[in-house]
């Protein structure tokens, strides 16, 4: 596996909101058996997240951040909007901060709309057909010829999987230019709820997009800026974890559910996989020159520290992230690796990212081709 990373973008939408006046924002939402405000603002500040984003803030002043969308709860049943009117509203938003992204990573590549060969779009906070794939070949103006794949509802690891079908898509025509897309609306989804891992998603999760321009073989080799490449990817489902994560439909949004096992069972099974995956690459854990690990929250970071080892600062970046913008689901790890590729970190990288399942993804990235075996 080798494909060249030409260029990243990211973008979050033009408002966010202060993580203290989402807590206050949330108790106001919540039906009447809601928390105590203390104990919910003290839930927020545990995320050590400062700021999130979201397509649904109209503005923000003096009084704090605005949104008209969410309602505060009129009696014990009302549970927000309903899913038909979240989807809408991902119909009328997703489309435009993708459009943004994956301008800025073309320019960025020097690459033109008429040289995307391949397009590969991410989500799982929205469905539309046709959705995000068709509006993005529309509003870039890409040739109706190009191929579509679009990767759905997998989760905070559904990046690395976009990553792997772009990869596949380079290696079978190393002439075309491959333009991967990631867009989630998770502040669509916010629960009106009490359960503790139903106020934990919404203390957590954000709205953002990333946008990778990738290539092989000449398009590669022409172009101006140096590139990371993909050498190798790999994928394992944890044991007896299958109940510690899951993204579920109903009939108001998209409910997360997320078990506090989720650290403990990372952490007990991370390292030989990480270790395994890493010997077959010919590489030691002290070979790794810089990590890039999903953000699912504090606990998972410190966990993946602790089981790997780490030095410290190792998940500087990472951290930075959560902090400055939440958990973005299948986007946030373009997050990381755009900030730490524009800080020329040392190579190799490793990233990591955790999703329903309970699955654990591996990318490495080089600065050259892996030897042929």
């Amino acid at each position: 596996m080798t494909h060249h990373l030409l260029s990243m973008a990211t973008a979050t939408p033009p408002h966010a909101i202060t993580q203290h006046d989402s807590a206050q924002l949330a108790f106001e939402l919540l039906p009447p058996s809601k928390p105590d405000p203390r104990s919910l603002a003290a839930l927020y500040r545990t995320t050590r997240i400062r700021s999130r984003g979201s397509v649904l803030l109209e503005q923000a002043d003096d009084t704090g951040s605005q949104q008209s969308f969410f309602l505060p709860a009129m009696s014990a049943d009302d549970r927000g909007p309903t899913t038909r009117a979240r989807m809408t509203q991902y119909e009328a938003e997703a489309p435009l901060l993708a459009e943004i992204v994956a301008t800025a990573a073309l320019e960025q590549a020097g690459m033109l709309a008429a040289d995307v060969g391949h397009l590969v779009t991410c989500s799982c906070t929205g469905f539309s057909n046709p959705g995000i794939d068709l509006a993005l070949m529309q509003r870039l103006n890409l040739s109706a010829h190009v191929s579509r794949t679009h990767v759905g509802f997998m989760g905070c690891h559904g990046g690395f999987n976009a990553m792997r079908v772009a990869s596949g898509l380079a290696a079978a025509d190393p002439k075309a230019v491959v333009l991967t897309v990631a867009v989630e609306l998770c502040s669509l989804h916010f629960q009106y709820s009490n359960q503790g891992d139903q106020l934990v998603a919404n203390a957590i999760f954000a709205d953002g997009a990333s946008a990778v321009v990738g290539a092989n073989g000449p398009r590669a080799l022409a172009a101006s800026a140096p590139s990371w490449i993909l050498s190798h990817q790999a994928s394992a489902v944890l044991p007896d974890s299958a109940d510690c994560m899951s993204w579920s439909v109903g009939d108001n949004g998209f409910a997360m559910r997320l078990s506090p096992r989720v650290p403990q069972v990372i952490a007990g099974h991370l390292a030989p996989f990480v270790d395994t995956t890493l010997a077959r690459c010919g590489l030691t854990r002290h070979d790794v020159g810089s990590w890039a690990v999903h953000p699912g929250g504090p606990r998972v970071l410190s966990c993946v520290e602790e089981a790997l080892a780490l030095p410290a600062e190792s998940l500087r970046v990472s951290r930075d992230v959560l902090t400055e913008h939440g958990n973005m689901s299948s986007a946030t790890i373009f997050f990381i690796l755009e900030r730490l590729r524009r800080q020329a970190a040392p190579l190799p990288c490793v990233a990591l990212a955790f999703g329903p399942g309970l699955t654990c993804e591996l990318a490495l990235f080089t600065d050259a081709p892996p030897p042929a075996a």
